[in-house]
């Protein structure tokens, strides 16, 4: 990736990580800046950043988890899990008509925030803490537009996905995923919302870049009820370990099969929706993971971002490769605009991955 690190110098980023595994195997990494400018401490392949939404993969794969032991189908309307999502407003027909299917690739209808309003304010909390704040605003959500008839990204879909776990299995969502999918692939180190005091170390701040001054916003925050929608915080090195799970890599003790079925996972890999197309590349959605296609190969992947944390990976099941990458703020340098477009940033290192890097194992 040409220029890397002129690119996070010159989008004024405080830190960041690259890593690329190929076969369950890293092979290169790369760290950038600070972890915590108080504290003095770099970034390294120890540093524990936020992931964000793709928190939300492992939603999915929890659910898929389920339906392969014969607990539920995809099919299934979600008000059978969830009854009080009846009380939404659907002008296109029932509520029973809306599948867990349609949750999984983000084409129910529901609105993207979770949220509706508010957020400006100090005493705002960062998200509900609680599901009888979400449900409260059930009778005041409607239907945007027919069920399963376009892509629209939405955070309370995977709240509400996050209920049927919970109601299924009697688990608060962290302990059934943390039982059924990180521990199992021995991500240790892996772990929701407030960091455990002996990892704190390793955690990483995060940063507003205000005037070429980095702002910082403390080390912990808590997702409340949306952590099945985006609360995991995870080093590079167990990020590795979920790369190769997805990849296939090497399963000579049966531990990603334990997880899940290699065919269930490739299931969730199919387009359900398109997403954008633009020209070069095409995007759909599957089932939480999105599908890009570009120069006739298929990458799988996600995005992640939440307070200034930004983050993707994608693999290329082909020639089991993948990337990884997390930054730490959002900002620029002095020399340039106040606040920046971010997700321009991350689109333009996503650019340079697909074109430059990957094609390079092809």
């Amino acid at each position: 990736m040409s220029n890397y690190t002129t690119t996070l110098e010159q989008e004024g980023m405080v830190g960041a990580s690259v890593m690329f595994v190929q076969n369950g195997d890293v092979i290169a990494r790369q760290h950038f800046g600070m972890a915590d400018i108080e504290s003095h401490r770099a970034v390294d392949e120890q540093t524990i950043f936020h992931w964000g939404s793709i928190t939300k993969t492992l939603t999915g794969i929890a659910i898929m988890q389920l339906r392969d032991r014969g607990l539920l189908s995809l099919d299934d309307p979600i008000t059978e899990y969830v009854p009080e999502l009846r009380r939404v407003h659907n002008p296109f027909g029932a509520m029973d008509d809306i599948t867990l299917r349609h949750l999984l690739s983000h084409s129910a209808g529901f609105r993207a925030p979770t949220w509706p309003w508010g957020g400006s304010e100090a005493w705002h909390p960062h998200e509900p803490t609680r599901w009888e704040q979400v449900a409260a605003m059930l009778p005041y959500t409607r239907i945007l537009f027919e069920p399963g008839s376009r892509y629209s990204y939405s955070n309370p879909g995977l709240v509400f996905l996050g209920q049927v776990i919970e109601r299924l299995t009697g688990d608060d969502w962290e302990v059934y995923v943390d039982k059924n999918i990180l521990k199992p692939l021995q991500m240790y180190r892996s772990y929701f919302d407030h960091t455990p005091y002996h990892l704190l170390r390793y955690r990483s701040n995060n940063y507003f870049v205000r005037d070429g001054s980095p702002q910082a916003n403390g080390l912990d925050f808590d997702t409340g009820i949306t952590v099945s929608n985006g609360g995991l915080n995870s080093p590079l090195t167990d990020m590795a370990l979920y790369m190769g799970f997805l990849l296939g890599a090497s399963d000579h003790d049966g531990r990603y099969e334990g997880v899940l079925k290699r065919s269930s996972l490739e299931e969730m890999w199919i387009g359900e929706v398109a997403v954008a197309d633009e020209g070069r590349r095409r995007q759909a959605m599957g089932l939480t993971f999105f599908i890009l296609e570009q120069d006739d190969a298929t990458y799988v992947g996600h995005t992640g971002s939440q307070k200034a944390f930004f983050s993707f990976f994608y693999i290329h099941p082909p020639t089991g490769t993948a990337a990884v990458l997390a930054l730490n703020s959002v900002g620029r340098s002095e020399d340039g605009p106040a606040e920046p477009n971010a997700r321009a940033l991350l689109n333009l290192l996503t650019d340079r991955l697909l074109t430059d890097i990957f094609p390079l194992f092809r």
